[in-house]
């Protein structure tokens, strides 16, 4: 089975092939040169959009095959997510994140799913090179927004990387590895020895290029939330800021990115026809799935967003959550931690629910969606767990369709939102300030939960190394972003470990593993064949999963 290595250089996109299980290399000769592709009518402006519309839509790792982690940007949320404990994946082997979820062999740097990052990611970057490679010295009046989103999204995809492969964080080890980076003046002689950037250098680069954004796209009007501008250039810094530390600058960002913004609604956010499937005014950056997109036309919608993520499609028979394997569900743990007072909850299913007989368990499942008796089967037919307890209904079908797929899949994902924003004000300010940032924070969990109280989750923690403030807020960051990509990133700045294994665990006995330290399969390892064109690449180690299940532990 054949994958291709994604080695961009000077605007040219150079296409190796490899084989997913030994070193075999079969180098392919043809690349598009930007000065090539430059002269095509329109190429800038074209090409600049590709930026954001090639973040989903397509088979972009294989697409010759129909795998259903194949469907762009939203994927890697997944893949991340499930590395910690905050979601419980059913124990299958078909589950197609089983991978990341048990620290599988196709981490190591010789398998094929070890190549999705390198495939998709320095796809992108090369994306926004080709543009950057276009402009002869500054922008043009014309150039100038194209030039900012390519300077924007690299930003983006480079932090990604940086905080997926990097073995140690930047605020812990500023010399750590991360990954190499490949500019737009780069060649290929010069990519045959291109060691991974450290993170000082890697951040240095990130911002670097995060200024450019900001100057370029300061008086860019969107005509909505698939492209970013200059507020969200802003919630990128804020990120950048929040990983290396540097508090000030964390704060002063994500208070400029909330401008304009408001939070979620209760009615908004529990909108059994819109919910987190259309964007509001708390979503800053965003993406959409079309109807001609082949992730939705082709493998009857099964490799999409919504087939992992959206449960209410019983009537259409397919869809991996909804009618094949099961959902994707709450730890629960995490659950139990969420008070009833917290509209939050409500994203997620009561396992009470599970003590009822079916007719009054459907009746209760209205208070959850207008397709209750779907929600029972998916739970208890389809789910070999056999029980409707923890399963999501955060992210909703389009328009409130049970049936087609079709239609039911084609919805907007968030990229940013407004909330992460004043999670990350909230968390700086108090490393700042205890008092203001605690003031911050309870102003926020007041707008889910109006009884929320500071402290209130002092037994939810495990390893309190971060001490007290930062466990409330990383509490919150986990109920708010659960599913959209930040556990992984969070653990590893935080130094957290993992818990599975506890007194009424809905984790798969196989995986109930427990760790007092970072994971270490959420160190991605660099694909083999990189390393074989790329001399300056030293690897990390591959991950090694656990022997046996943990003993409970007790909370």
């Amino acid at each position: 089975m054949k994958r291709f290595l994604m080695n961009v250089a000077a605007g040219a996109l150079v296409l190796t092939a490899f084989n997913s299980c030994i070193e075999e290399i079969d180098p392919q000769t043809s690349y598009v040169t930007a000065e090539q592709a430059g002269k095509a009518p329109g190429a800038f402006n074209n090409f600049a959009d590709a930026i954001t519309s090639s973040l989903t839509g397509e088979f972009t790792y294989d697409p010759s095959e129909t795998y259903p982690w194949d469907f762009g940007y939203p994927s890697f949320f997944l893949q991340r997510d499930v590395m910690g404990n905050d979601i419980a994946c059913e124990d299958s082997g078909s589950e197609w994140y089983t991978t990341w979820y048990s620290c599988g062999t196709g981490l190591g740097p010789t398998y094929a799913v070890c190549q999705l990052p390198w495939t998709y990611y320095y796809g992108w970057i090369n994306n926004c090179n080709v543009v950057l490679g276009m402009l002869s010295g500054d922008p043009t009046e014309q150039q100038q927004t194209g030039a900012g989103i390519a300077y924007a999204m690299r930003a983006m995809f480079y932090m990604d990387l940086a905080r997926m492969f990097a073995p140690e964080t930047y605020a812990h080890n500023q010399d750590a590895p991360t990954v190499p980076i490949v500019r737009e003046t780069d060649t290929p002689t010069s990519l045959t020895n291109n060691p991974r950037a450290t993170n000082k250098d890697m951040y240095e680069f990130i911002l670097s290029d995060l200024d450019k954004a900001e100057e370029l796209l300061a008086d860019y009007k969107r005509s909505d939330v698939y492209t970013p501008d200059v507020s969200v250039v802003y919630g990128l810094k804020a990120r950048a800021y929040l990983t290396m530390e540097d508090w000030a600058n964390a704060e002063k960002y994500a208070k400029l990115a909330q401008k304009g913004y408001t939070p979620l609604t209760r009615a908004e956010a529990l909108s059994q026809k819109n919910g987190f499937n259309t964007p509001t005014n708390a979503w800053m950056f965003g993406l959409t799935y079309k109807s001609t997109d082949s992730n939705i036309t082709a493998n009857d919608a099964d490799s999409s967003w919504g087939s992992q993520m959206i449960i209410e499609v019983s009537g259409s028979g397919c869809g991996y959550s909804a009618n094949y394997v099961g959902p994707k569900r709450i730890d629960a743990h995490l659950y139990s931690t969420i008070p009833a007072t917290d509209f939050r909850r409500m994203y997620w299913i009561d396992p009470a629910i599970d003590d009822l007989d079916k007719d009054a368990a459907i009746e209760a499942l209205a208070a959850y969606s207008d397709d209750p008796a779907g929600l029972y089967q998916t739970g208890h037919v389809v789910s070999a767990r056999d029980a409707v307890g923890y399963m999501p209904v955060k992210f909703r079908p389009k328009d409130g369709e049970h049936n087609n797929q079709y239609t039911a899949f084609t919805v907007a994902v968030p990229l940013m939102r407004v909330e992460e924003m004043m999670l990350i004000e909230a968390e700086a300010a108090g490393m700042q300030d205890a008092a203001r940032g605690q003031q911050l924070l309870t102003a926020f969990a007041q707008t889910r939960d109006p009884q929320y109280v500071y402290g209130t989750h002092k037994d939810a923690y495990y390893n309190g190394a971060t001490g007290a403030f930062r466990n409330e807020v990383w509490w919150q960051r986990r109920v708010e972003l659960w599913g959209e990509g930040f556990a992984t990133f969070d653990i590893k700045r935080l130094e957290k470990g993992i818990i599975r294994s506890y007194a009424g665990s809905n984790h798969p006995e196989n995986y109930q593993w427990n760790l007092e330290t970072v994971p270490q399969w959420m160190h991605l390892c660099i694909v083999q064949s990189e390393g074989n064109y790329n001399v300056g690449i030293v690897n990390n180690p591959t991950p090694i999963p656990p022997t046996e299940p943990s003993a409970p532990y007790a909370w």
